[in-house]
């Protein structure tokens, strides 16, 4: 049998789960770089150029992300602070144009991401 580390099964899912998030929170809100500049986007702007669907849509891999901090075991006045973000996102974005700069410069996801990970570390 292969040496597995002093991690725990919880702990190495944990982590395991938390790479994904940190693999979907960038997917969504900053893979891409506009040429020239330092701006990152992610498929949040692309996505979101579809009326209503595309925010919903988006909304609904933003409450995933919220979902897995739960199953992390993050608390609930956090959980409700990541909420929040995602709501603000939704909101502003569903406005025609504006919303689109608007989600370009929120981040909701990877807000939540440092929220998770600032918990998981002990800094919050």
């Amino acid at each position: 049998m292969e040496w597995m580390g002093t991690a725990s099964s919880s702990q190495r899912t944990a982590q395991a789960r938390l790479k994904r998030l940190r693999r979907l929170a960038w997917l969504i809100d900053g893979a891409f770089e506009l040429p020239g500049t330092s701006f990152r986007f992610g498929l949040n702007s692309i996505i979101g150029l579809l009326p209503v669907g595309g925010d919903v849509a988006l909304g609904g891999i933003s409450l995933y992300i919220v979902y897995e901090a739960a199953r992390l075991g993050i608390p609930r006045p956090i959980l409700a602070r990541m909420i929040g973000n995602v709501v603000l996102e939704v909101a502003g974005g569903s406005v025609p144009i504006l919303g689109d700069v608007f989600d370009m410069t929120l981040k909701a996801n990877l807000r939540n991401l440092k929220i998770i990970e600032q918990y998981i570390d002990g800094r919050l």
